[in-house]
């Protein structure tokens, strides 16, 4: 069962001496124990924060037929180069955090009709000044022109981030799969719950007691908190960003 703020909060309490919040006075804490709140909520955004892609930020599971498409997808319309990243998000703070923009890739897999052999790609990165430079023009002609449409072979991120488009631009319906990662809210409800997993919470709550040591200006334990923080990031990212599997481990003999 998931870690939730008040239990975060009364941990800490407990270990400075003070009284611990209920369910009931949480939302009223004052001084020390508002002060211990506002620790562990930022605490928690340092952690989320470090690394955008954390595995347990991602929006959903990996794709349906094959987990190397990606965590989301979108179907395209014929004629049409953009699409939102997130359909209908109306206001920016609701949009992911992360995308993978290296990672984009189109099938017609899935998509009602369609039967095999399926159109299948990997979408090469283009920065929004390249097209300008090298396709625009050609491209701007077939839209309003011709209406001459293609299998799309590169993906452009919009000026603000939220949208991509495709060049060529579409001539069919596809799904364009890819790799996101959401921002959660900060903490408010004493029932609210951290997203990673129980075994790190020892990592917030010492980048918690760093800030709290700081507050009762105590260098020396903000220090020691610090640094234990430091070495839980690092199993964090060890164990969930660049595991090293155990056959290529070099258990070499070294001497330092």
């Amino acid at each position: 069962m998931a870690t939730t703020y008040l239990e975060l909060t009364n941990e800490l309490l407990r270990e400075l001496n003070e009284v611990a919040l209920t369910s009931t006075t949480f939302a009223s804490a004052l001084g020390v124990q508002q002060h211990v709140k506002d620790s562990v909520n930022r605490a928690y955004f340092d952690i989320i924060t470090e690394e955008p892609q954390w595995p347990f930020l991602a929006s959903a599971e990996s794709g349906e037929t094959d987990p190397m498409y990606g965590n989301v997808y979108v179907e395209t319309v014929a004629g049409t180069r953009f699409y939102e990243l997130k359909p209908a998000s109306s206001n920016i703070t609701t949009d992911f955090s992360s995308i993978d923009w290296d990672n984009f890739y189109m099938t017609t897999v899935g998509v009602s009709g369609e039967v095999a052999p399926y159109v299948a790609r990997n979408l090469r990165f283009m920065t929004i000044e390249a097209w300008k430079d090298f396709r625009r023009i050609s491209e701007n002609l077939d839209d309003a022109d011709s209406q001459q449409f293609g299998v799309p072979n590169a993906v452009i991120r919009s000026p603000d981030s939220r949208k991509f488009g495709l060049s060529p631009i579409p001539d069919k319906v596809y799904r364009v799969w890819f790799y996101a990662w959401d921002l959660p809210s900060r903490l408010s409800g004493h029932g609210d719950t951290i997203v990673f997993p129980d075994l790190y919470t020892g990592v917030l709550q010492a980048r918690a007691r760093y800030y709290i040591w700081q507050f009762k200006d105590n260098p020396q334990a903000a220090a020691f908190a610090l640094e234990d923080y430091r070495k839980g990031l690092r199993s964090m990212r060890s164990n969930l960003i660049e595991p090293v599997p155990a056959d290529i481990k070099d258990d070499r003999m070294r001497f330092v």
